[in-house]
Order: structure tokens, then C-alpha cells, then sequence
């Protein structure tokens, strides 16, 4: 029985790995590559790739929420932000 279960949230995973975009696929990727990271860590990495002009938060945020409601990441902590001094929300790729 779990072996159905794993093969049929592997199959869901890929079908909705279909529908991202492209910014989405890019964040999901940065998680995967290097590990829990807040927003503020992936638009970092987003701007050091090259990929956005500065490294706003605002960049990566509202994918991680998109990516959240697909269930293919989730919050697992809190941190406090380097550049803010804040507590924000730290955010794992969920891995099948």
C-alpha cells in the first residue's frame, strides 16, 4: 500500500511540476540545491545568479507562498533575517 502511495504523489509531483513557472522552478531548484533557506536567502541567490537586479525579498516571496499552496515546499522555522533583524519564516523544498 505505501508503495501506491509513493507512486501516485511522485506522479501528482511531476504533474504540477508541468504547470510552474519559471521563477517558480528556479526558487524550488535554489532550495533543492542549498537547503532550508528564508526568502531573503533565495532572492539573494537569485540576484547572484543573475537572475533579478537586486536582491529583493519581493522576488522570491510570493513564489514560495505559489510553491506552498502546490505543496511542494513548506515552512519548517523561524530565523532571524541578517539584513532585517526580524524573525521570518524558513522554507524547505518537500522532497518525494
Amino acid at each position: 500500500m505505501e508503495n501506491i502511495t509513493k507512486e501516485t504523489r511522485r506522479e501528482s509531483y511531476h504533474v504540477v511540476l508541468a504547470t510552474l513557472t519559471e521563477r517558480q522552478k528556479t526558487v524550488l531548484a535554489i532550495l533543492q540545491e542549498c537547503g532550508d533557506m528564508t526568502a531573503q536567502e533565495i532572492a539573494s541567490e537569485l540576484h547572484s545568479r543573475g537572475i533579478t537586479p537586486p536582491d529583493e525579498r519581493n522576488f522570491a516571496a510570493p513564489r514560495l507562498t505559489e510553491l506552498a499552496d502546490t505543496e511542494l515546499v513548506q515552512a519548517v522555522g523561524k530565523k532571524l533575517c541578517g539584513k532585517t533583524g526580524r524573525k521570518v519564516t524558513v522554507w524547505s523544498d518537500v522532497s518525494i
